[in-house]
């Protein structure tokens, strides 16, 4: 009798909001919310009290609460605006997408959807929401200008917009918020000058505003009068105000307790005029990667200073004692690195200093005296000459690093202080005698390296049985005789090493086959010494090995058929091997196997080939002479085309001008004296015909009717690359609008992924069309629209497509993407055929980093500075940082001609990034076989039967772009060798790092610029972040450390 009225009864407005939003989940991994909101489970009270994540008050919903449930929803939020009694809305770290609600609850306070998916702008209004007391929209990707009504939110006491893609200036009326206590609005693309109102904001606490683009002068007024305790300005474009007195700053306000500044472009002396005084109140300075030069304060009235960092300035003098001696500091991290340090540190007495680095001065001396508590030391890339007996009285440390100093003599055998060691470097230095045994009591050592020094003696025994080593690199020593992985007197063979080098030392004998025992191994380089025998069978047990190198010894006999296929980098050069080389090594160039192994060859070698290449090393004559014919080949090719193309112009300036065509809408419009006389068609009547021979350019009348520059456009199986930006464009200043005759002309539908634009298919069809240039998946134009818009349209290839279905999925990931580093997507048009698949993005001028670096005809504008490269090379790194990080997306196909180049200030941007999610796996594969004929293709997708764009394989690419930008070469060029040989552009480089001569590859343009000590720098460190970026899968950076270090510069 009480069922009947129970069903009868409707469910209350509040639990039919959270069943709409239950609707739009679509992965629940934990069941927090699929198995707990029912129907079954109503109360019919007006509030689910029964449902996991819900709060009521009597009966309506007074808070939702589903944080950190792994939750995969697209949801419209909307829905919680019936929620009348709302107060607190938390749904963050979940995969949560849809729309920002256009308008918010009257009685919600707390609201935090941070670390989701949400994208698109910020409604312009969503109403009065006197209220909220906390917004945190973190972590997503909200775009556009901030709205004015969160300056509204007159309660708002803590706001957090950060790691967003939010741009433009920050309102002044934002410093009225005058309630607000936290206030975030870091890794951002916000510009022009802070406001100055944020000191008159009495309760502030906390202000981040790192990783933006802010510019100008410091707003020293608001860190003299303000209230806030942390302040972080860091990674922006702030400069250093001019002052009477010269101060860095008048002052600090003494709530202020933690300091960033790191990063910015800030000058001036710490000593002058009592600066260094007003740091007194803070516990961490950060002052990092600045240009602050002079001598250092000895900080000794910061009683309260526990970090400190002055890294990457231009500080000079000695190191004060003060910071080492610590009688009444209680620092506990000191950063004084890259900077330009001198004198001797005599000793580091410190009782609370727990992480000390002073790497990449000029210090001098013998090492100091260790006696206090630190932890972490590191002291590379110094002048400290000296032994190591010093090492015996030094305290507990896990990080040591005294790499790239003048040190002599060997290491102590003493153990008792190394206890907790986990890291030890002292590689680059001229240590002599053996491989210390005592090494192999150290019980926490992780990774050891003693490279590049003068050890002699025997590999140590037991070393490789130390159950905590990872990495051993012995490389460049004198090390000798017969290698024993394993000796008998150890009882354990069990191994976790994952990277051991022995390179380049005297090693010889038979190769032990013990090799089974190292089932972690991902890295092995022997090559350079003189082992002999066949190789061991053990290899084949490595079925995580990433590299091998083998080369430069004496090994003999067949090479092993059953090496793992995860091998990425492999190289067998210079033995005696013989037999024929193995299906699964036929991947890697014939580099990797010859100059030696006379008698190793490839299965079925061309007629009259020589595939032992026993020549490459008897009679060197026979490379130069091939070289030269196959440069006068080429010579010869391109001049036929070249005259080709004359004549046939020729022919056709001669003929009448038709004044139509009855199948084509194509029209010639008489030229003006002065003007460019290329002829414009109907984009729609530009097609490449895939079908038949690739080289066949074809005419064909299609819906489109916008105009189109004629140019040549060579085949992609021709060996050419063409693109307007390297100097062969046709430009044309009175471009011809085609009349439209059909009216069903564009006939399909354009979907606009950015919510800026908007224009009809007819306005595109009656747009002006230019050819920019074609690649294997279509060709490209410039459009221009009736309002003046210029459009960057993508005609892609017909077959290249996903279907539509999947297409547009994957479309709206791009959606309002706004990143001064990446090319924003406009839209997509999809049409009723299959070539008529268009994508829509930004035009951008003047042109590719191509057309700008390479010393070819036709390159735009003088040479590139050093300057203009270091900040293409940061932007580019910003851009990636953003799609994988921001977007987590590979780019895919990053290749110089992908860099576009922005303004008069050249900012790049990242174009052609959504490209392989919107084709099917054919067009993916052929994309990526086009990057590997250009020299962008990492080695793993060589590897892969069905290569897949990685974040990996980008790090690749902008590698051997970065070393583009320091040569001026190009990547798919062959650049001659001594020998008389040619070798790609990654090979060269290495060989003359190699060598030695790595200044050697910097492009002569920059001769002059290398004089400058900042300049001759850089391009070092750039030079050596380019081949991190090139090494194999596994020992390759992540773009965040790559764009970090870049920044660095």
């Amino acid at each position: 009798m009480f069922i009947v009225p129970a069903m009868s009864q409707l469910p209350s407005q509040d639990i039919l909001a959270l069943l709409e939003f239950k609707k739009g989940i679509k992965h629940d991994p934990t069941g927090f919310v699929l198995s707990s909101w029912n129907e079954e489970s109503i109360d019919f009270n007006g509030c689910p009290s029964s449902w996991n994540g819900i709060m009521c008050n009597g009966g309506n919903v007074a808070g939702v609460v589903l944080d950190h449930l792994s939750l995969s929803a697209d949801v419209d939020l909307n829905v919680f605006a019936n929620l009348t009694k709302l107060v607190k809305l938390s749904i963050s770290n979940n995969s949560i997408s849809g729309k920002f609600p256009r308008k918010l609850g009257e009685m919600l306070e707390f609201l935090d959807i941070s670390d989701n998916l949400f994208n698109s702008t910020l409604p312009p209004d969503i109403g009065k929401v006197l209220s909220l007391r906390n917004l945190s929209l973190a972590g997503n990707n909200f775009s556009g200008s901030i709205p004015d009504w969160i300056s509204g939110l007159s309660s708002i006491q803590s706001l957090d917009l950060s790691r967003n893609s939010f741009s433009g200036p920050i309102p002044p009326s934002y410093t009225k918020l005058n309630n607000l206590v936290y206030l975030n609005l870091s890794v951002n693309g916000f510009t022009k000058i802070m406001p100055k109102g944020f000191l008159d904001m009495g309760v502030l606490e906390v202000i981040d505003l790192h990783g933006n683009m802010f510019d100008g002068d410091l707003d020293t007024q608001f860190l003299l009068l303000t209230t806030a305790t942390h302040v972080d300005f860091s990674g922006n474009l702030l400069t250093s105000s001019s002052s009477e007195n010269g101060n860095f700053l008048p002052g600090i306000s003494e709530t202020v307790k933690y300091l960033n500044l790191s990063r910015n472009q800030l000058t001036g002396s710490l000593v002058s005029g009592g600066v260094a005084e007003m740091f007194g109140s803070l516990t961490v300075l950060d002052l990092s990667y600045n240009q602050f030069s002079g001598e250092l304060p000895s900080f000794n009235f910061a009683y309260d200073l526990q970090v400190l960092k002055l890294s990457n300035n231009k500080f000079s003098g000695f190191v004060p004692n003060d910071l080492l001696k610590g009688d009444s500091s209680v620092l506990i991290e000191l950063d004084l690195s890259s900077n330009n340090l001198t004198g001797p540190i005599s000793m580091i007495m410190s009782t609370t200093l727990m992480v000390l680095n002073l790497s990449s001065n000029g210090l001098t001396g013998e090492l100091p005296l260790v006696t206090g508590g630190c932890v972490v030391l590191d002291l590379s890339n110094n002048k400290f000459e000296g032994n190591l007996t010093k090492l015996v009285k030094w305290g507990n440390l896990e990080f040591l690093d005294l790499s790239q100093n003048r040190l002599t003599g060997s290491f102590p055998e003493v153990t008792a202080q190394f206890l907790r060691l986990n890291h030890l470097n002292l590689s680059h230095n001229s240590l002599d005698s053996s491989v210390p045994k005592v090494i192999t009591q150290f019980p926490r050592l992780a990774v050891l390296d003693l490279g590049f020094n003068q050890l002699d003696g025997p590999f140590p025994n037991g070393l490789l049985s130390m159950p905590t080593l990872h990495e051993i690199h012995l490389q460049s020593n004198k090390l000798s005789g017969n290698i024993d992985l394993f000796p008998s007197s150890f009882v354990s063979n069990v191994s976790n090493i994952r990277v051991l080098d022995i390179s380049n030392n005297q090693l010889d004998g038979d190769f032990p086959d013990e090799l089974d025992s190292l089932t972690q191994l991902q890295f092995l380089d022997i090559s350079g010494n003189t082992f002999s025998g066949s190789l061991p069978s053990s290899l084949t047990e490595l079925t995580g090995l990433v590299t091998l190198d083998i080369s430069q010894n004496h090994f003999t006999g067949p090479l092993l058929k059953n090496l793992t296929n995860s091998l990425s980098s492999f190289n067998a050069s210079y033995n005696d091997l013989s037999g024929v080389v193995p299906e699964n090594l036929r991947k890697f160039p014939e580099s990797s196997f010859f100059p030696g192994n006379s008698d190793l060859q490839f299965p079925n070698p061309p007629a009259g080939s020589n595939s032992g290449h026993s020549s490459n090393r008897k009679k060197p004559i026979k490379t130069i002479i091939k070289v030269l014919i196959i440069v006068a080949c080429v010579i010869a090719v391109v001049i036929l085309i070249l005259l080709a193309i004359f004549i046939h112009y020729m022919r056709i300036s001669r003929r009448p001008l038709p004044q139509e065509v009855e199948t084509k809408d194509v029209r010639r419009r008489q030229t003006t004296p002065g003007t460019g006389g290329g002829a414009v068609v109907s984009a729609g009547d530009i097609a490449t015909s895939r079908k038949g021979s690739s080289s066949e350019t074809t005419i064909t009348p299609e819906k489109i009717g916008a105009g189109a520059v004629a140019s040549f456009s060579p085949s992609k199986t021709s060996g050419f690359s063409y693109s307007p930006d390297s100097g062969d464009s046709y430009t044309v200043d009175n471009l011809s609008r085609l009349d439209v005759r059909s009216p069903d002309r564009l006939a399909g539908e354009l979907y606009f992924l950015d919510d800026t634009v908007s224009f009809s298919p007819e306005e595109l069809s009656r747009a002006p069309a230019e050819v920019l240039g074609r690649s294997s998946h279509g060709t490209s134009y410039r459009a221009t629209l009736d309002n003046g818009l210029l459009l960057t349209v993508k005609w892609l290839r017909e077959g290249v497509a996903k279907q539509r279905k999947d297409f547009a999925k994957e479309a709206k990931k791009f959606a309002n993407i706004r990143h001064p580093n990446v090319v924003g997507l406009r839209g997509y048009y999809w049409g009723p055929t299959q070539h008529e698949k268009l994508i829509l993005s930004d035009y951008i001028s003047p042109g590719s980093l191509a057309s700008f670096l390479y010393d070819r005809p036709g390159r735009k504008g003088p040479p590139l500075t050093w300057a203009q490269r270091l900040k293409i090379a940061v932007d580019i790194a910003r851009g990636l940082n953003y799609l994988h990080f921001d977007r987590a997306i590979p780019h895919g196909n990053l290749k110089s001609t992908n860099i576009l180049l922005d303004g008069a200030d050249l900012n790049a941007r990242v174009a052609d990034y959504c490209l392989h999610r919107l084709m099917t796996q054919a067009g993916t594969v052929e994309q990526i076989l086009d990057a590997g004929v250009l020299g962008y293709r990492a080695p793993e997708l060589a590897a892969s039967k069905r290569p897949l764009p990685s974040f990996k394989a980008d790090i690749y690419a902008f590698g051997v772009i970065l070393l583009e930008l320091l040569t001026g070469k190009c990547a798919g060029d062959v650049v001659s060798v001594e020998d008389g040989g040619g070798v790609d552009l990654n090979d060269w480089v290495r060989l003359k790092v190699a060598e030695g001569r790595g200044a050697d590859c910097f492009d002569s343009v920059l001769i002059t610029e290398m004089g400058t000590p900042a300049a001759d720098k850089g391009m070092k460190e750039v030079l050596g972040i380019a081949l991190r970026c090139i090494r194999p899968l596994s020992e390759r950076p992540g773009i965040k450390t790559v764009y970090e270090d870049l920044s660095s510069i």
